[in-house]
């Protein structure tokens, strides 16, 4: 019956051309029942129904941490309205929606917390184990739980625009994926089916003993090719799922095996993507000119005037309301503050005023002129913070062998080079637009393969022109997930490392499981051509293998 049920998907991948490894099995059973060696075909029968089954439950192990993911779905969430609670799909979800979380719940859909603190357990999505406080008024992500009260959840997105809909998306993609060297696997099978007939073949031709074609036939275990391979690498991407690393499957995962290069943005990736006052310049009182300018920044939603303004509340300044403020988008804002002329922003704002833009100081930092009745008083000194492991993930790739880490990024060169210094970086370009990073991805790539890391928003151009780009979502996925090829649901660095580590080691482990696979096999094969190896015996030794290969192609997921 076996036999058959073989015979039939033998005939089945021949018409589409696709001359598999399960030819050696049916070859052998065939074989064992014409020379009436029933033990041996039945051996060879229940081996082969048994890898079967080895296959499946290899694929199962591997991909826990994707099954995990997919099976946390939310199907329906408790919705309030006018004081009612009722029970609703998710689907029908909407903007605006009210929404208890109750303790245990997985969060539906994204959205603020309203009212009381919220205790959320995200380890599902970054792999942080502890859980996050989130106060009023603050964005939470679908897919993370709530391991505290009961909160109120106001939606801010429908289910399918969410984050955990991007990370579902993103795990059904990476589970369809082949790599190449799946493609190598496949052209070592066929070698090995060559090389299986040309030694049975010999066998008999030299020895007469049509029994010896037979032990070949039954020694000779494609099982390290079928399920080495792939087992090796799905293991590995399930385990970068499990520390909030998503990867767009098995080939993105060979080709991050072999990056070399890498080119880092600086605005969001090596810092915060917040920035903060760093100094106020001046011959006026620090505080006085922070005061007018924070009153005028009241009028602009800009991140700079934002952090001005946070910076003033920071000293418990008291800021005044601004009269006729009016802003140029990205440039500056003006206003009159206390029947003063207030102007803040870049010196092409203020010569565009007709006032001479000149601060000694302020070309050595990102900084905002402040301007008052026609006079420059001052500048307001930034910095955008780098990431506490910054510095630790870099000296961490060198350890890796990285070979080259620059630093592409569109801020001036002044401000760009000091964190290139610091991080002790290879080479920094600023100034640049989304084009010249793409165009500088390119040239980097004649030199070796290259991992290009960012945002995922305007380094998307960039992401997608390396070989491998890394996205790091802060509160972006569905751009990230676009955009790049691997995506890190926690902001820390370190998940480039971590990403690189499990890559590395998949294919390392792939490729050791077939080598070793193989090699075992072919000894087995030399065995039972020199009559050695009885078949009874050479199908339990080919089980062996089997086994053995698969466990070790599951030690990825550790």
């Amino acid at each position: 019956m076996v036999l058959c049920s073989l015979l039939f998907e033998i005939v089945s991948k021949l018409r589409r051309r696709e001359f598999g490894l399960d030819l050696i099995a049916a070859l052998a059973m065939a074989t064992a029942l014409w020379f009436g060696q029933y033990l041996a075909g039945a051996i060879v029968s229940v081996m082969y129904a048994g890898g079967h089954f080895l296959e499946f439950y290899a694929h199962r192990r591997a991909e826990g941490g994707m099954t995990d993911l997919l099976s946390r779905v939310p199907r329906s969430a408790l919705r309030i309205n006018d004081g009612e609670f009722t029970e609703v799909p998710i689907d029908v979800i909407a903007p605006g929606d009210r929404l208890l979380i109750r303790r245990g719940d997985v969060i539906p859909v994204d959205g603020t917390v309203d009212g009381r603190t919220a205790v959320v357990d995200q380890s599902a999505l970054t792999g942080e184990p502890l859980p996050v406080r989130f106060f009023q008024g603050e964005v939470v992500s679908s897919g993370a739980s709530n391991a505290g009260d009961a909160f109120d959840l106001i939606a801010s997105k429908t289910a399918k625009d969410s984050t955990y809909a991007h990370v579902l998306r993103l795990v059904e993609q990476a589970k369809q994926s082949k790599a190449p060297i799946y493609r190598l696997a496949d052209r070592m099978g066929l070698w090995f089916l060559g090389l299986t007939l040309l030694v049975a073949a010999a066998a008999v031709a030299l020895s007469g003993d049509s029994v010896r074609l037979l032990a070949v036939l039954v020694v000779a275990t494609p099982c390290p090719l079928i399920l080495a391979v792939p087992v090796a690498l799905v293991a590995g991407i399930s385990k970068a799922a499990r520390k909030g690393i998503l990867i767009k499957g098995a080939g993105v995962l060979e080709a991050l095996s072999t990056i070399d290069i890498i080119v880092f943005d600086k605005t969001g990736t090596l810092t915060i993507g917040q920035p903060m006052v760093s100094a106020v310049l001046g011959t006026h009182e620090p505080d006085a000119l922070l005061r007018l300018a924070a009153s005028a920044e009241l009028a602009s939603a800009h991140p700079l005037g934002r952090a001005i303004v946070k910076e003033a509340q920071g000293r418990h300044l008291s800021l005044c309301k601004p009269e006729q403020a009016a802003e140029v988008a990205g440039e500056g804002v003006e206003a009159m503050i206390e029947g003063r002329r207030v102007l803040v922003g870049g010196p092409a704002f203020v010569r565009s005023k007709g006032i001479r833009a000149q601060m000694s100081g302020a070309d050595a930092c990102a900084s905002a002129l402040v301007c008052v009745d026609e006079q420059v008083f001052g500048a307001i000194c930034f910095e955008d913070p780098l990431r506490g492991d910054a510095a630790h993930a870099i000296d961490d790739l060198r350890k890796l062998g990285i070979k080259h880490i620059s630093l592409a990024s569109g801020d001036r060169l002044e401000v760009a080079k000091v964190i290139a210094d610091r991080l002790g970086m290879d080479a920094v370009e600023a100034d640049l637009s989304a084009a010249d990073k793409v165009e500088i991805v390119g040239r980097t790539k004649a030199l070796g393969s290259v991992m290009m890391v960012g945002d995922g928003v305007n380094d998307a151009p960039a992401l997608a022109a390396a070989n491998v780009g890394l996205a790091i979502a802060r509160g972006n996925l569905a751009a990230a997930a676009e955009a790049a090829d691997v995506v890190l649901l926690q902001s820390g660095l370190n998940g480039v490392v971590a990403a690189l580590e499990v890559a590395r080691r998949s294919k390392l482990i792939a490729l050791q499981s077939v080598a070793v696979g193989i090699g075992l096999s072919t000894v087995a094969m030399a065995f039972a051509a020199a009559g050695l190896l009885p078949p009874v015996q050479g199908a339990l030794i080919q089980e062996a293998i089997d086994v053995a290969v698969v466990l070790n192609a599951l030690r990825a997921l550790t």
